[in-house]
């Protein structure tokens, strides 16, 4: 016997046991990989659901701000504005 697994989206919260057209994302401190859906992808330790690509695209916009992202520079401190040449 077989259970029915419900698969959760982590951006919009949407609950499916059918998951069409959904993906999943595993990452890290330094690397990201998005999958087309698959059961094993999506059965993986840290694995992280998403009901379709514009949550996708959230969640992997969320990750740069929080990890890629170099610090923002501090421009109170700057004593005056750079030229281009």
């Amino acid at each position: 016997m077989s259970s029915i697994r419900e698969y959760r989206c982590e951006v919009c919260g949407s609950v499916t046991t059918n998951p069409v057209r959904w993906y999943v994302i595993q990452c890290g401190d330094s690397q990201l990989t998005v999958f087309r859906w698959n059961s094993e992808a999506a059965a993986a330790p840290g694995a992280r659901h998403f009901c379709g690509e514009a949550d996708a695209q959230v969640y992997i916009s969320r990750w740069f701000d929080s990890v890629c992202s170099p610090p923002k520079p501090d421009f109170s401190t700057m004593s005056s504005p750079r030229s281009s040449v």
